[in-house]
């Protein structure tokens, strides 16, 4: 009998309407768009307005283009795996409220949560649960509203970071293709360098930390950057060269879209060319756990079946990790 691999079978993205550019950030902080295009890539983020909104609002719609596109009733989904930072609310997980908003009564569901290598640690999982042979259809998605907890007075991170969700279904393979390998990791002393100081267990929220502003995202951003373009780079050529893979026999980099310059590190370090390198941070920013699937879902007409694709992320934690797929349709 054939070994049973995860393949993604459609993937699905959203985000929000409203733009928030670097001209408008401008009127906000001390900045300005060169300055910020320089050292990110960013021109622009995504923002989800209106009272009442949270990060289910942004995964829904996501998985909605993935039912339509495959004609599956929201009933036919196994799982639902959501990577979030930003949860609706501490408990119950997303997970469990996007499937009472798509009416996937038939799903059991959970958040993971590993910042900006989320969608990594979800897919991941996931995988493995298609591979024992126990469900046949999951859904992994990535959603972040960041703009829920940046401090738009810190022109540090305000620059940064914007809303959005990818989400990818799985379901077994008995090719060659699918998601073949993946390295994870995690370093908790990186916890000092990248975090929200309050509204955890050790720090609840009062009204003394609410007033000074540690429910945003705190960032220390020359020693994330060291450690971000080393630990993208290194899994990203480790999983190359445990796979005998060369720089030809790569299709795409997916990369976490954090910084322009993690990204070229880590394209340089596989022997990639540009052209090979899937990029949109200039349009939405970082959306963290949204990041990677929604390079997939912009890139989807451009993949082919049996495409080496290299998924690489690095975030808060410190996470990180890379996973090798392939390929497993033609987008007609």
């Amino acid at each position: 009998m054939s070994k049973i691999t995860a393949a993604i079978t459609a993937v699905g993205g959203y985000v929000p309407e409203y733009r928030l550019t670097n001209a408008e950030l401008e009127k906000m902080v001390d900045t300005n768009d060169e300055w910020i295009r320089t050292r990110t890539g960013i021109s622009e983020r995504r923002i989800l307005k209106g009272e009442g909104l949270g990060t289910s609002d942004l995964a829904v719609p996501a998985i909605q283009e993935i039912l339509r596109k495959k004609n599956l009733e929201a009933t036919d989904i196994d799982c639902i795996i959501c990577g979030t930072v930003t949860p609706d609310m501490l408990f119950p997980s997303t997970a469990n409220i996007i499937s009472d908003k798509l009416g996937a009564t038939n799903a059991w569901s959970f958040d993971v949560s590993a910042a900006c290598s989320g969608f990594l640690y979800a897919l991941s999982t996931g995988a493995m649960f298609i591979e024992s042979g126990k469900y046949k259809k999951i859904i992994v998605v990535g959603a972040d509203k960041m703009s829920s907890i940046v401090d738009y007075t810190d022109r540090a991170t305000c620059i940064i970071f914007g809303d959005g969700a990818g989400a990818v279904l799985l379901e077994p393979s008995v090719d060659d293709t699918g998601i073949l390998d993946s390295i994870l990791r995690s370093d908790g002393s990186g916890r000092h360098y990248l975090y929200q100081k309050a509204g955890g267990s050790v720090k609840p929220a009062s009204l003394e930390t609410v007033t000074n502003k540690e429910h945003f995202v705190y960032q220390e951003g020359k020693a994330v950057f060291k450690f971000a373009v080393k630990g993208m780079a290194d899994v990203s050529a480790e999983i190359m060269e445990r796979n005998n893979l060369g720089s030809d026999d790569v299709a795409w980099l997916v990369p976490h879209q954090a910084n322009l310059r993690i990204i070229d590190a880590t394209a340089h370090r596989m022997g990639l060319s540009t052209e090979k390198v899937m990029i949109n941070i200039e349009k939405y920013g970082n959306t963290t756990a949204g990041t990677i699937p929604l390079c997939l879902w912009e890139w989807e007409p451009r993949l082919k079946k049996g495409d080496n694709i290299v998924l690489s992320a690095f975030g808060g934690g410190f996470t990180w990790g890379a996973i090798w797929i392939k390929w497993s349709y033609d987008t007609v």
